[in-house]
């Protein structure tokens, strides 16, 4: 059976032969989530949002994997071409106590330059990542509602949900402690502030057309704002 103890922090975590599983809805620690994940490799997603437990179920291929894919070829693109940013695919990132997540795709700044978010001694991610994107099956699901809570009191700077069967794309931008929404240019056109050059095309993205998706993206990074950007991060400044 399961022993609850108190880790180095002060915070509950758990000691055990005969590990308990982890259920969605089940109300944990960081410290205890993390045990109890790590006892279940069977387990490929489970997330810690406001101290809740999710566990995610079967992936769906044209409603998540496909955009997913979609999603990572696009941000692979924008990162071949702008150097001092890096992204990921399903990382593990510890943002505080009642907060470990494994967000669908992530793109950051290195340290050095800027980037809030450190790379553990045991390879996972402490800090917000300054974007972040989320699949989810729709508006209903817990990735509008509390995780968009926990990134923004935890600082990532923007963060896109898909919502697949609306067919909607919410992009928020950070602004006072506060997501705002990011609403399309006359083109139609989605694009970052924190990643200049990053533009999204959200209608390919519903048709699945990555020609398309990246030919808009060709163009943000043929923009001034990205040379630009290019240019202070090879000085080792953001801002």
């Amino acid at each position: 059976m399961a022993v609850f103890v108190k880790d180095e922090r002060g915070q509950p975590g758990v000691t055990t032969t005969d590990v308990p599983p982890l259920n969605s809805g089940d109300r944990l620690s960081q410290a205890a989530f993390e045990q109890i994940y790590r006892a279940h490799p069977e387990l490929k997603k489970a997330e810690l949002v406001e101290g809740v437990v999710y566990v995610a179920s079967p992936v769906h291929f044209k409603h998540h994997g496909r955009p997913h894919y979609l999603f990572i070829a696009w941000l692979g693109a924008y990162e071949s071409a702008t150097p001092g940013v890096i992204g990921a695919d399903n990382a593990t990132v510890r943002l505080d106590f009642e907060n470990e997540v494994q967000p669908d795709v992530l793109l950051r700044l290195l340290p050095e330059r800027g980037g809030r978010s450190r790379v553990s001694p045991d390879d996972y991610l402490e800090g917000a990542p300054e974007l972040i994107i989320e699949v989810a099956a729709s508006s209903a699901a817990y990735d509008l509602h509390d995780k968009r809570r926990a990134y923004a009191r935890n600082g990532v700077a923007e963060y896109l949900v898909l919502s697949a069967y609306e067919q909607e794309v919410h992009w928020f931008a950070l602004r006072e402690s506060v997501y705002t929404s990011v609403a399309p240019d006359s083109e139609g056109l989605l694009r970052s502030a924190v990643f200049p050059g990053l533009w999204l095309d959200p209608a390919a993205l519903w048709r699945g057309d990555l020609a398309a998706m990246l030919a808009a993206l060709q163009r943000g990074l043929a923009s001034p704002e990205h040379a630009a950007f290019v240019a202070r991060l090879r000085d080792g400044a953001t801002e």
